[in-house]
C-alpha cells in the first residue's frame, strides 16, 4: 500500500511484449519495429519476456508468464485480444503503443481494461521512457540520457523533437510518457504518479486538452506544490484551439481561463517550444528562484541593456548591488567597469573578474538571480570565462544562467557550459525569459497555498433568499434575471446596489423619480435585452419630473422599435450614484468548458468589450486572491490617488469579489453575470447595473463532491470543524488540515518517540522533508480528507504573561484507492495524549467524511507488533486479516 497504484506501468519489475512475429516483419507494424529495437538496445534489469498472440498453448500455460506490465504493439484488430490475454496473464497494467484506432475502439479497450483490473496506458501513444531503469519502452528512437526532469506530452511528434534536442543540449529525464488521443490513462493520472516519483524533480507538460477539469487541478495543484511543472498549452488561438482539440480528442477551453487555472494551480505556462526548451534548460539545473530580481553582469553594454529592456517588458526586476557591495566590488574589478545598474565589467574582463562580481551578487541580499553575458572580444578566451562560471557553480546558491553570445568563437564554451548543467542562451531575451518563467513558479506557489473556505468570514449571506428568486425565475421558463431581480440576488449576499424602482407607466416613472430625488437614471427592463445601450435603453442624469415622464415614452416605443420582439416590463429608476471622481469596473462570471465557473474583473462601462480589460480567477476566492485578481487588471493602475481623485476604497472592491466568490460557490445555477458598472471610490463600492443569467443546476450522481461538482477547485471543508472535549478535562478541534498547518505538523512528528515515528511511517525519520511536508498539507479535499486535532497550550513567561499557542496533537487521513469506492486510512497521536479518546474520535470523525463521500469501505496496513492500534481498530469495530505480501503487517477493513 505504500507504492503508487501506477507503478507497476512506471517502475515494472517484470514485462511481456506482444509485437508480433521476429519471423515476419512485415506483418509487424513500425511502432513494433521500433518498440523490438528500443528494447534489444537497451539492458533493462528486469525480466523481459516477447510473447505471439497466436502461438499455441492454453491460458493455463501463458498464466505461467504473468508480469508487472504487458506492452502491445500490433495492428488495431488484433490489440484487443491481446489486452484480454494480459488481463488473463493478471498483468497489472498496460501500455499500447500504436496509431489509428478510432474512439469507438479506444472505449472498448478502456472497457476490457477496466473489467480486467488493468491500468491502460494508450492507445495511440509513442510509449514511456524510463532512463534509469534501462527501459525504453516506445518508438520515439534512442534512450534519452538519464536525469531528474520529467516529460509529459500529448504529442508523439512534440515528444521526439524534444528528445532529439535534449540529446544535444545535456538534458536529462527521469521519465518520457506519450499520451495520444483517446488513452485510457490521463494526462491527470501521470501527473500523479511524477509528484510522488522521488526520480522526478521538475516537470514539463505539452498539452492540448484535458478530459475531467476536477482531477486535471488536482493532480496539477499536487505536482506543483512538490516540485516545479511548466506547461505549453496547444490552442492559444481559436484556429489553434479547434485544431488540438480534433488533433487531442479532448476539451480545450477558453486560453484566457487555462491561464487563471494554472496560476491557480502553481503552475507556469510558457507561450511557444522555444520557451519550453529554455525552461527544461532551467529546470534540469534544478534552480529554485526566490523571487523575480536578476542581475546581469556583462562585459559589454549593448547586450546588457537588451537584457535589461526584457526584464522590464516581462515584469521582473533588475537585481542591483547594495552600496555595501558595489563599495567592496569595485577595486577588484577594471577601471572602466560601472555598478549602478547593471554590472558592466568592460571589456578588460577576464575570468578572474566574471568570478568575483557573480561571487558578490550571489551573496548580495537585493539579489534573487544572475546572468551573465560575454560577448566575443579579439583575443579574449570565450571557453576561460565559461570555466569561471563553472568552478564556482557550486557555491552560488541562486540561479545562475550565461548567455554567450555569437557563433563561431563560443561554440566550445557552450559545450563546457551545458555539461556543467549551468543553463545556455544565445540571446539575452532567451535567457531573461527563462529566468522570468521559472520566477512565476515562485509567484504562483503564493495562489497554490490559498485554500479559501466557500464561505468567507463576512456576515452571512441570505443563501436560501437567493435560491427562492433563482427557483421562481426557472418556475417561469426564463433564464435571464432582471435588473430588478439581478439586484434583489446581489442584496442577498450584501453586495451594495443603487435603490432600484420599477415603474410600469409613464406616470409612475414621474412620481417614483420624485420620490427618490433627481437626478435620476432611467432604464429599460426587459428579459429580452442583453445590453441595454445597444438599444438606447439607458438615460442618465434626468432633473425633473417632466423628463422623467417624457423619457419613459420616449424609451419604452424606441426599444420596442429597434427591437420588435422584446418583452418589456417597464423602466428602472434609480438615483445617480453620487461619485463625481469614482472609477467605473466591472465584475463578472463566465462559465468555461471544462473548467466551469470563473470570475472576472477589469474596466466597466459601455466600451467594456472595446477596451478588453479582464483578469480572471477561478473560485473560491479569499482577500490574497481577490488582491491579486484586482492587480492583474489594467484597470488597477487608476484606483491609486489619480488626476486629483483620492485613492479608492479597495477592502469595499475586494469585498465585493468574495461576495461573488459566495454566489458562485453557493449558486451552481449561475451561467453568467455582469455587475457593470461598479462605481467605486473612496467611500466604497456601488453596484450600478447587474445582468445574470441562470440555468438548472446539473446533478451529477457519481460525483461525490456534494453540492460544490461545479466549481474546478474544491473549497475548504470548514463544515467539517468541530470541537471536542477531552478526556480528563480540556477540549480540542477537530478540522481539516490547510497549508499553513506545515510547522505544527512538523513539530508532531519530531516530538514524537521512536517507536511512534516507527510504527507510523515504518522508518526511523526523525522529521519530514519538505516534499512530505508539502504532499501532506495542501491536499484535495475531494479524493482525499486529513483531519487534525487542534490544542491550544496556555503558558505563563517568568512575568507572569500568558501567551497561547496552538499545537496539532493527532492526524488522522485517508486517500481514495484507484477503484473510487475504498480509501486507505492513516492515524498518528501525540505520544503525551495518548489514552485521552483523541484516537477513536480521529478515526470515527475520518469514517464518517469517508462515509459522506459515499465511499464504502476504508482499509490500511499495521504492524503485527503494534498492539496499541490494533486494539484501538477492534474496539472501532475493523476486521483483521493477514497481508500476504509481507507477514509483519496486518490488513484491518471497515465497511462504511
Amino acid at each position: 500500500m505504500d507504492k503508487h497504484y501506477l507503478t507497476p506501468l512506471f517502475a515494472p519489475e517484470s514485462i511481456i511484449v506482444f509485437c508480433g512475429s521476429p519471423d515476419d516483419p512485415s506483418g509487424q507494424t513500425a511502432q513494433a519495429r521500433a518498440l523490438r529495437q528500443a528494447l534489444s538496445t537497451q539492458r533493462y534489469s528486469g525480466s523481459l519476456q516477447f510473447l505471439d498472440i497466436h502461438d499455441t498453448g492454453t491460458l493455463a500455460d501463458l498464466a505461467q508468464a504473468r508480469a508487472d506490465l504487458a506492452i502491445i504493439a500490433l495492428p488495431p484488430k488484433d490489440v484487443a485480444a491481446a489486452l484480454e490475454i494480459a488481463g488473463r496473464m493478471t498483468c497489472r497494467s498496460a501500455l499500447i503503443i500504436s496509431a489509428g484506432i478510432d474512439a469507438d475502439q479506444a472505449a472498448e479497450l478502456k472497457k476490457i481494461a477496466r473489467r480486467e483490473g488493468v491500468f491502460l496506458l494508450g492507445p495511440n501513444c509513442l510509449g514511456l521512457q524510463r532512463p534509469k531503469l534501462q527501459l525504453n519502452a516506445s518508438a520515439t528512437g534512442p534512450m534519452a540520457r538519464a536525469g531528474s526532469l520529467a516529460l509529459v506530452s500529448q504529442s508523439g511528434a512534440l515528444t521526439t523533437s524534444m528528445l532529439d534536442w535534449a540529446s544535444n543540449n545535456a538534458v536529462g529525464f527521469s521519465s518520457v510518457v506519450s499520451l495520444g488521443p483517446h488513452t485510457a490513462l490521463d494526462i491527470a493520472q501521470v501527473l500523479d504518479f511524477f509528484a510522488n516519483d522521488p526520480q522526478t524533480h521538475s516537470i514539463i507538460v505539452y498539452l492540448e486538452g484535458i478530459a475531467d477539469a476536477r482531477r486535471f487541478m488536482s493532480a496539477l495543484r499536487m505536482a506543483a506544490n512538490a516540485k516545479p511543472v511548466v506547461v505549453l498549452k496547444a490552442g492559444r488561438k481559436p484556429a489553434g484551439n479547434a485544431a488540438a482539440q480534433t488533433h487531442s480528442g479532448t476539451i480545450v477551453g477558453s486560453d484566457e481561463v487555462f491561464d487563471a487555472a494554472l496560476r491557480r494551480a502553481g503552475a507556469v505556462r510558457v507561450r511557444s517550444f522555444v520557451e519550453l526548451f529554455s525552461a527544461a534548460k532551467c529546470l534540469a539545473s534544478r534552480y529554485r528562484p526566490v523571487g523575480r530580481r536578476l542581475a546581469i553582469v556583462t562585459n559589454g553594454g549593448g547586450p546588457g541593456v537588451l537584457a535589461a529592456d526584457w526584464v522590464n517588458e516581462i515584469h521582473l526586476h533588475l537585481g542591483r548591488l547594495s552600496a555595501e557591495t558595489q563599495a567592496a566590488l569595485k577595486p577588484q574589478l577594471p577601471d572602466l567597469a560601472t555598478l549602478s545598474d547593471l554590472i558592466d565589467l568592460s571589456e578588460e574582463a577576464g575570468p578572474e573578474h566574471y568570478r568575483t562580481a557573480i561571487e558578490a551578487a550571489a551573496r548580495d541580499a537585493q539579489i534573487d538571480g544572475v546572468l551573465t553575458i560575454y560577448s566575443p572580444k579579439v583575443g579574449a578566451d570565450a571557453a576561460g570565462m565559461a570555466q569561471a562560471l563553472i568552478d564556482i557553480k557550486q557555491s552560488v546558491g541562486k540561479p545562475l544562467l550565461a548567455c554567450w553570445m555569437g557563433d563561431a568563437s563560443v561554440g566550445e564554451a557552450r559545450k563546457l557550459l551545458n555539461e556543467a548543467g549551468i543553463p545556455s542562451f544565445r540571446t539575452p531575451e532567451a535567457a531573461v525569459g527563462a529566468f522570468g518563467n521559472i520566477a512565476s513558479f515562485y509567484q504562483n506557489q503564493l495562489l497554490l497555498q490559498q485554500t479559501p473556505p466557500p464561505l468567507t468570514a463576512l456576515a452571512q449571506p441570505d443563501i436560501e433568499g437567493a435560491r427562492l428568486v433563482i427557483e421562481s425565475v426557472l418556475a417561469e421558463r426564463r433564464n435571464v434575471l432582471t435588473e430588478m431581480e439581478s439586484k434583489t440576488l446581489l442584496s442577498c449576499f450584501h453586495i451594495p446596489v443603487t435603490n432600484t424602482v420599477l415603474a410600469r407607466n409613464a406616470n409612475e416613472a414621474m412620481m417614483i423619480a420624485s420620490q427618490l430625488g433627481f437626478p435620476v437614471a432611467l432604464k429599460i427592463d426587459s428579459p429580452d435585452v442583453s445590453h441595454k445601450s445597444d438599444v438606447q435603453g439607458v438615460a442618465l442624469n434626468i432633473m425633473n419630473a417632466t423628463g422623467a415622464r417624457d423619457t419613459y415614452t420616449d424609451m419604452v416605443q424606441r426599444v420596442a422599435r429597434l427591437q420588435p420582439q422584446a418583452r418589456i416590463n417597464g423602466v428602472t429608476v434609480q438615483k445617480m450614484a453620487g461619485a463625481q471622481r469614482g472609477r467605473e469596473v466591472c465584475v463578472g462570471l463566465v462559465n468555461d468548458e471544462p473548467f466551469g465557473p470563473v470570475i472576472m474583473f477589469g474596466a466597466g462601462g459601455t466600451m467594456i468589450e472595446l477596451i478588453g480589460d479582464r483578469a480572471m480567477e477561478l473560485p473560491p476566492l479569499n482577500q490574497f486572491l481577490a488582491r491579486r485578481l484586482i492587480e492583474r487588471a489594467r484597470v488597477a493602475e487608476t484606483l491609486a490617488e489619480w488626476r486629483g481623485a483620492s485613492a479608492v476604497d479597495m477592502e469595499a472592491l475586494e469585498q465585493v469579489l468574495l461576495r461573488v466568490s459566495e454566489m458562485v460557490c453557493e449558486l451552481p445555477q449561475l451561467r453568467e453575470m455582469d455587475i457593470n458598472p461598479i462605481i467605486v471610490d473612496e467611500s466604497g463600492a456601488v453596484a450600478v447595473d447587474a445582468r445574470i443569467v441562470i440555468g438548472h443546476a446539473v446533478s451529477n450522481a457519481g460525483d461525490r463532491s456534494g453540492r460544490y461538482h461545479h466549481l474546478a477547485i474544491l473549497p475548504y471543508p470548514a463544515r467539517y470543524e468541530r470541537v471536542w472535549p477531552m478526556r480528563g478535562g480540556g477540549q480540542y478541534t477537530v478540522r481539516p488540515i490547510h497549508p499553513d498547518d506545515a510547522q505544527m505538523l512538523q513539530a508532531l512528528v519530531r516530538g514524537l518517540s521512536q517507536e511512534s515515528r516507527y510504527f507510523r511511517f515504518i522508518s526511523s525519520l526523525s522529521e519530514l522533508s519538505p516534499a512530505m511536508l508539502a504532499r501532506f498539507t495542501l491536499i484535495d479535499y475531494d479524493r482525499e480528507m486529513a483531519l487534525v486535532a487542534v490544542y491550544k497550550e496556555r503558558k505563563a513567561d517568568a512575568q507572569g504573561v500568558i501567551t497561547e499557542t496552538e499545537r496539532i496533537i493527532g492526524v488522522s487521513r485517508y486517500i481514495t484507492n484507484p477503484d473510487q469506492t475504498s480509501c486507505e486510512f492513516s492515524l498518528v497521536v501525540a505520544d503525551d495524549f495518548s489514552g485521552k479518546g483523541l484516537g477513536s474520535r480521529l478515526m470515527e470523525s475520518i469514517m464518517e467524511v469517508a462515509r459522506e463521500k459515499g465511499l464504502s469501505e476504508i482499509e490500511g496496513l499495521v504492524l503485527a507488533k503494534n498492539p496499541a492500534m490494533l486494539k484501538l481498530m477492534r474496539s472501532l469495530g475493523f476486521g483483521e486479516k493477514p497481508f500476504h505480501e509481507d507477514p509483519d503487517f496486518r490488513i484491518l477493513t471497515h465497511s462504511l
